[in-house]
C-alpha cells in the first residue's frame, strides 16, 4: 500500500485560523498525512494542542522548538528536514504579511524558512480585509507568487470578521481540498494541444475619450488559460483592455477593439486543437466615430451603430476539426437561448451563464451550464471561476474522447 501524501499545513495569524482544525480533519478524510506550522499570531488564534490532537503529529511553532516533529532533539535545520519530507505544502490561512514574506523571499521563522527550503507544490489560500487584499502591494505578491507556479485559492465574497463586505474571507475549505486534490491527481490530459482563448471586454470608440463596453473582467478567460496550462496545452489568450497578470507559460496578445480581436483570432486559428470564446464581445460599434470629443452643451449625440465581427460565428464555419466552445451570458431562458447559440454558430460545447447576482461579470465566482452537441447538459453550481475552468475541460476532453471513439 502507497504512503499517504505528506502535507506541511502552515496557519497564520487570522480569525480565519480557527478553520485550519476542520480542514485538518477534512485533508486527513482524503487519505493525506498533515504536519502543522503555526506562525506566532496564529497561535493567538487557536492553539497547537488542538491542532497535534487532530493530526496526530506534534505541531511546529517555532525554529528553536525544544523537540522536532518526530520527536528527537530538534536542532537549527529542522526547516530542511521537513521540507524534504513533504510533498505539499498548504497555507490557509495565508496574511497579507506571511504572502508579502514567500513573494520577497524573507525567512524570520519556522513556516517561511521551511518555504524557502521546499522545491515541491505550493498551495496559498489568503484571508485578509478586503482593503488589504485589494491593495496594490497584495496583488503584486500575489502576482509574483502565481509567476512562480503557486497555486492560488481564490478568497470567497462575503461578510468579513472586521464588518466589512467584500472579498477576503477565507475559500470555502471543500475548495482548498479540491485544490490540493488536483495537485495530487495532476493530469496531462491537454498535452499536445494548443488551446487558443479570447478573454474580457472589447472596447469600441465613440470620440477620443469615449467607448462602448460591458463589465467582464477577464477573470474567466484567464482561469480557463491557467487550467489548460496546467493540464499540459500550449495557450495562446488573445485579451481585451483588462489588467490581469498572464499566466505563466501562456503566450498574450492584446486587444481592444472587436475587430482587433477577430483578426487576432483568425490569425492564430490555424495553430489550435481547441478555441475557447470566453471574451464578452461588444456587437455594436459606432458607424463613424466622432474626431473630437463630444461637448455636453450640445446636447445628446446621435450615434449610428454597425454590427462587429460576430467572431463566434466566423470560427465556427472554418473549424474543421477543431473543437470549439462558445460562452452565452443570458439574462433569461438560459437553457434555450444557449442552446439556440450551440446550434447557430457551430459550437460543439458552449458555457451558458445567468448574468445578475453575485456570479459572472465582474466576479471571482461562475455558474451555469454546460451544454454540448450531442445533448448532454452539465449543471454548475456557484463556484470560483478556477473550479468552473477546471468543470469546462473536464467536459470538453470528455467530449473530444466520444467524438475520436
Amino acid at each position: 500500500m502507497a504512503e499517504p501524501k505528506r502535507i506541511i499545513l502552515g496557519v497564520c495569524g487570522g480569525i480565519a485560523a480557527y478553520k485550519s482544525a476542520e480542514l485538518v480533519r477534512q485533508l486527513q478524510d482524503d487519505g493525506y498525512d498533515v504536519q502543522a506550522v503555526m506562525t506566532a499570531a496564529a497561535q493567538k488564534f487557536i492553539t497547537p494542542l488542538t491542532l497535534a490532537a487532530l493530526s496526530g503529529r506534534k505541531v511546529i511553532t517555532g525554529l528553536f522548538d525544544d523537540s522536532s516533529a518526530d520527536g528527537t532533539l530538534n536542532s537549527s535545520i529542522e526547516h530542511i528536514g521537513v521540507a524534504q519530507s513533504a510533498d505539499l505544502l498548504l497555507v490557509a490561512p495565508a496574511t497579507a504579511d506571511v504572502i508579502a514574506k514567500f513573494a520577497n523571499g524573507l525567512a524570520d521563522d519556522f513556516l517561511t524558512t521551511t518555504q524557502l527550503a521546499f522545491d515541491g507544490p505550493v498551495i496559498v489560500a489568503p484571508a485578509m480585509n478586503t482593503v488589504m487584499w485589494n491593495h496594490p502591494a497584495t496583488r503584486e505578491n500575489i502576482a509574483k507568487l502565481r509567476s512562480r507556479g503557486v497555486r492560488i485559492v481564490e478568497p470567497g465574497v462575503g461578510d468579513l470578521a472586521c464588518g466589512m463586505v467584500g472579498p477576503g474571507r477565507l475559500a470555502e475549505l471543500s475548495n482548498i481540498v479540491a485544490a490540493v486534490r488536483d495537485v495530487f491527481q495532476s493530469r496531462s490530459d491537454l498535452s499536445g494541444q494548443t488551446v487558443l482563448i479570447t478573454a474580457g471586454p472589447t472596447r469600441e470608440r465613440l470620440d477620443p475619450v469615449r467607448f462602448l463596453s460591458n463589465r467582464s473582467s477577464g477573470r474567466m478567460g484567464f482561469a480557463l488559460a491557467e487550467e489548460a496550462q496546467r493540464r499540459g496545452a500550449r495557450v495562446v489568450i488573445v485579451a481585451g483592455p483588462i489588467e490581469l497578470e498572464t499566466p505563466p507559460g501562456c503566450e498574450r496578445v492584446d486587444v481592444e477593439t472587436a475587430q482587433q480581436m477577430h483578426d487576432a483570432v483568425m490569425s492564430r486559428l490555424s495553430e489550435a486543437t481547441i478555441a475557447v470564446m470566453a471574451a464578452a464581445v461588444a456587437d455594436y460599434r459606432a458607424a463613424a466615430p466622432a474626431a473630437q470629443k463630444i461637448k455636453k452643451h450640445a446636447g445628446p449625440p446621435n450615434f449610428e451603430l454597425e454590427a462587429t465581427p460576430d467572431i463566434l460565428r466566423a470560427v465556427g464555419e472554418q473549424k474543421g476539426g477543431l473543437l470549439l466552445i462558445g460562452f452565452a451570458a443570458e439574462t433569461e431562458n438560459l437553457e434555450a437561448n444557449a442552446r439556440l447559440k450551440l446550434e447557430s454558430k457551430n459550437c460543439d460545447m458552449i458555457v451558458a451563464n445567468p448574468v445578475g447576482g453575485d456570479t459572472g461579470f465582474d466576479s471571482a465566482t461562475n455558474q451555469g451550464l454546460i451544454l454540448t452537441r450531442g445533448g448532454e447538459v452539465i449543471e454548475i453550481d456557484p463556484k470560483p471561476k478556477s473550479e468552473m475552468a477546471a468543470r469546462i475541460f473536464d467536459a470538453a476532453v470528455s467530449l473530444r474522447r466520444r467524438q475520436a471513439a
